[in-house]
C-alpha cells in the first residue's frame, strides 16, 4: 500500500491564476472545475453523501475554481480552489478571515519542495521567486543540504531543498 499527500491551497478569487502560475513553473496538466460547472458544497442531512447547490451561469462566482489541480510528469501535484463561506453565498475572507463552519483558509503553512539535486530544484526556485519575495536564499546549510525559502506572488511560502541522504 502506498499513501501520498497533495498540498491543497485555498484562495479568495485567484485560484485559477495561481494554478496557471504553478503550471508555468512545474509544467504538467492543469485541470479546473468551476462552481458554475459543479455547484457549491452544502451541508446535507444525509451524511452518506454531499449535496451541491447550483451556481447560476450569470453569477460572478460561476467562473471561480471549485476544484483545480496541476499534475506534472516529474511527480509534482498541487490542488487549489476559491473558498466560499459555509452558506456558499460569498467568498470566504471577503469580509474577514475564516469560514462560518470553522475552516480557516488563512492558516499559515509552508509547501516543502525537495529534489534530488540543487540543479533539479534551482529552476523551480527561480520561477517561484519571480514577483515574490526571497526569505532565505537557496544555499548550502551547516547540516549540508541546500535549503531556501521563498514566498511566491500569491503569498504561498515554499521551502525548497534537496532530499536527505
Amino acid at each position: 500500500m502506498a499513501i501520498s499527500t497533495v498540498t491543497h491551497l485555498n484562495f479568495t478569487g485567484n485560484a485559477r491564476q495561481a494554478l496557471e502560475f504553478y503550471r508555468s513553473v512545474f509544467g504538467g496538466q492543469l485541470m479546473i472545475g468551476t462552481y458554475g460547472d459543479g455547484g457549491v458544497p452544502q451541508d446535507s442531512p444525509d451524511s452518506e453523501r454531499v449535496t451541491f447547490a447550483p451556481v447560476a451561469a450569470d453569477s460572478p462566482n460561476a467562473d471561480l475554481v471549485g476544484f483545480g489541480m496541476v499534475v506534472a510528469e516529474n511527480g509534482f501535484r498541487i490542488a487549489a480552489y476559491d473558498v466560499f463561506d459555509a452558506t456558499g453565498d460569498r467568498l470566504a475572507g471577503s469580509d474577514g478571515p475564516g469560514r462560518a463552519d470553522g475552516l480557516v483558509h488563512t492558516e499559515s503553512l509552508f509547501v516543502l519542495l525537495n529534489g534530488d539535486t540543487v540543479e533539479e530544484v534551482r529552476e523551480f526556485w527561480t520561477r517561484l521567486a519571480e514577483g515574490g519575495r526571497i526569505i532565505q536564499s537557496l544555499a548550502p546549510t551547516p547540516w549540508g543540504a541546500p535549503y531556501g525559502m521563498v514566498t511566491d506572488r500569491f503569498g504561498v511560502t515554499w521551502i525548497v531543498g534537496t532530499n536527505p541522504g
